[in-house]
């Protein structure tokens, strides 16, 4: 287990749990119901007041004409006012709606108070405190909710308009039903305006035909949220603004929940008088999504979770978004978890109105994204507490990779050293990697095993930098390579220092003082086709890594910084890669340019120095291949950690060389005399393989087996591309 809930006392506010009973549920609809019982009374008075003023409810073209009677009348009619201004009820039947709307309210005094003396507050009432609702925003609300609870209000409603296809209420009849006639009807239209709570916090909306946004106020139909009226009846679904990945999620926490969350969180102090604002960045987002979890778990609260890069992907609108989640973390009493933050950020920062808006939500907010960034003109009362979630370090990969592992896997404990250690991959990569790990020990009937985890790894490691370099797939191991002991025991040496590195670096305190990078840079040099490209695919074999060859002859460009940035795509592709960087054709970088005797030498240095820069900043293998040494000044040498030397193969080595590379399925003649060829041709490895490959072709199409004459014919069609004459040879 991590340290993470290691908290201080009083180091973070307590919240109460928030998941609903069936009491509070059965209370709040109580309470729903005896408030809409009220409503009945209002609109029953309102439709016997259109009775009285002289409707005819069967006439079937009620609605769809003006006779010349009610123009007279809307004449008539004083501004501010409604049809039934100068309509009367009796004053008995007057008095029994009086009675009838004091009874509706002593119901819901009622309920309110038995819901009160079990210490909850029924939603609706909820709903009013927490985002500032009057009572006449609270009607309003009713009556917009009336038709999705019962249809029965549509028809009353369509009634109502003298247009039974306007099944919601009109603004102009909610002030019908709340206001008598006069001026205040029209101070009552601020509750309308958009910057009114039920509007501005998506609560009401206007919507209907068309016309309705250039339709007068009093015309247009208002509609109640989904969400809203769902949540009021005892349901709550992420309403579909938010994304399709947008969820509420319980904070039951797992053994991997507190691994995956690590230590980042547990020394923070966080004012128990505000809710924090958090702000998560870092590339691993599988541990940011844990770390969120355990502070709702921390706190008693569910977890909000809204991605905003599936709102984008889905056309949907951000700000509005964002706003509703606001809202129904309110609602929901949840932790606020934004992930997908990195799509707001245009030139490095979110826009300040959007900051702002986050730093206004009175509830805890956790922002998450990839990037680190800065707040830019915006004014805010409350801290932005920051926590970067980097790649887990080699400890927390080691006991992830052991934790995905069943009781059932058997794998050797220094295999998974080696894994952790040689691939710096998130925790999201790691979970990915098992699993893939898995599915191909299934694919080939056989128990898991440590080079399934090792090809999983390589392959969830960055897949886009084939775009950038050539992978290569190695095909040689140590029986292969032919090169002096001393050659030989410095790679051995290298691989040893990238497979130690976590236990220098790390659990020896190395790392802190006395090394400033954890990469491991190489030099191969030496002629063509000596060995550098064999060796470095021997490493990657030995150490289980992609091999990635970049040729830096087409990397180098003449324009001033482009070559910069060429180098700056391939090393910001390969963070992820955890693959060994092979650049060959160095020389066409590197050469005597200490001595600067113009602008090409002065760019030439500043090249050379971001190349070895990006290559000591990489936390993987590079391998720098040239074919002189002499041209890589002895100042840029020493930055590099290791220089292994190719040496052109003596005769002894050569004839190792024609052995080890000679197939043995090759069908050949026994009269082969390899150590003649090896004695009289001065030649590398790299034209050796060339040679045999070249006379094992002409045997295929004369008589089936090598003989020493087709290695003649390879020989001197090698020689021809270097220049050289069979002739000139010994």
């Amino acid at each position: 287990m991590s340290g993470y809930l290691n908290f201080g006392p009083g180091s973070f506010p307590e919240f109460s749990g928030t998941e609903t009973s069936d009491l509070e549920r059965d209370l709040s609809l109580q309470h729903l119901y005896a408030e809409l019982s009220r409503l009945d009374v209002l609109i029953h008075r309102e439709v016997r007041r259109w009775q009285l003023a002289g409707q005819d409810p069967g006439d079937i073209f009620r609605g769809f004409y003006v006779s010349d009677e009610q123009a007279e009348a809307l004449i008539d009619r004083p501004a501010a006012s409604n049809w039934w201004h100068e309509v009367d009820l009796d004053p008995a039947e007057a008095d029994s709606f009086i009675t009838a709307q004091e009874q509706a309210s002593s119901r819901v005094r009622k309920i309110l108070q038995e819901t009160h003396s079990h210490a909850i507050t029924p939603r609706l009432e909820r709903l009013a405190a927490t985002f500032h609702l009057n009572t006449f925003d609270i009607d309003i609300l009713l009556i917009c909710l009336a038709p999705t609870i019962d249809l029965r209000y549509e028809r009353l409603y369509g009634y109502l308009h003298d247009d039974v296809t306007r099944k919601h209420p009109s603004v102009n009849l909610v002030l019908d039903l709340l206001c008598e006639p006069g001026y205040r009807r029209q101070i009552c239209l601020r509750r309308f305006m958009r910057d009114a709570p039920l509007f501005q916090k998506h609560i009401l909306s206007f919507s209907g035909d068309s016309n309705a946004v250039t339709a007068p106020l009093l015309s247009r139909l208002l509609f109640i949220d989904e969400t809203i009226a769902q949540w009021l009846q005892g349901h709550y679904q992420p309403p579909a603004g938010l994304g399709s990945k947008a969820a509420i999620i319980d904070p039951i926490l797992t053994a991997e929940d507190e691994l995956l969350a690590g230590t980042e969180l547990s020394n923070l102090k966080l004012d128990s008088d505000h809710p924090p604002m958090l702000v998560f960045y870092g590339p691993d987002l599988t541990r940011q999504a844990a770390a969120a979890k355990c502070i709702s778990a921390r706190w008693k609260m569910p977890l909000m979770s809204v991605d905003l890069t599936a709102v984008i992907e889905e056309d949907l609108e951000v700000a509005k978004a964002i706003k509703l989640a606001m809202r129904d973390s309110q609602l929901t009493k949840a932790v606020l978890f934004i992930n997908g933050w990195d799509t707001c950020l245009a030139d490095g920062s979110p826009p300040p109105p959007l900051v702002t808006e986050c730093c206004a939500h009175p509830g805890p907010i956790i922002l998450s994204g990839r990037n680190a960034w800065q707040p830019s003109g915006v004014p805010r009362d409350r801290n932005l507490i920051w926590v970067e979630f980097s790649v887990p370090p080699y400890a927390a990969r080691l006991a992830l990779w052991k934790n995905y592992l069943g009781p059932s896997d058997s794998i050797d404990e220094t295999k998974l050293i080696a894994l952790a250690g040689q691939f710096q991959m998130t925790s999201g990569q790691i979970r990915d990697a098992y699993l893939a790990a898995r599915e191909i020990a299934s694919q080939d009937g056989t128990p898991l095993e440590d080079i399934d985890l090792f090809t999983a790894a390589r392959r969830y490691s960055n897949p886009r930098l084939s775009d950038l370099a050539h992978k290569i797939v190695p095909r040689y191991s140590w029986f292969d390579i032919v090169l002096p002991d001393d050659q030989i025991a410095l790679l051995h040496e290298i691989i040893a220092t990238v497979r130690s590195r976590q236990i220098v670096l790390d659990d020896w305190g190395v790392g802190r003082k006395l090394v400033a990078s954890r990469g491991v840079t190489i030099l191969f040099s030496g002629p063509p086709g000596t060995g550098k490209t064999m060796a470095a695919e021997v490493m990657a074999k030995e150490l289980n890594l992609d091999l990635f060859k970049i040729d830096l002859s087409t990397i180098v460009s003449k324009y001033i910084g482009e070559t910069e940035k060429n180098l700056e795509r391939i090393f910001n592709e390969a963070e992820t890669s955890n693959a060994i960087l092979f650049f060959d054709e160095a020389d066409a970088l590197f050469g005597k340019r200490s001595e600067v005797r113009d602008s090409h030498d002065r760019y030439a240095n500043i090249e050379i120095s971001y190349l070895l820069q990006r290559m000591e900043a990489y936390d993987g293998v590079t391998i720098l291949a040239t074919n002189l040494r002499s041209n890589l000044d002895e100042a840029f040498t020493r930055r590099l950690q290791f220089a292994v030397d190719f040496p052109f193969p003596e005769e002894a080595y050569r004839l190792r060389i024609w052995k080890t590379l000679f197939p043995i399925e090759v069908p050949h003649a026994a009269d082969l005399d390899l150590k003649w060829l090896a004695q009289r041709f001065k030649l590398a490895g790299g034209s050796i393989r060339n040679i045999i490959v070249n006379a094992a072709y002409l045997a295929a199409s004369d008589g089936g087996e090598v003989r020493m004459e087709h290695l003649l014919h390879g020989t001197r069609r090698e020689l021809q591309k270097m220049g050289r004459l069979l002739d000139d040879e010994g």
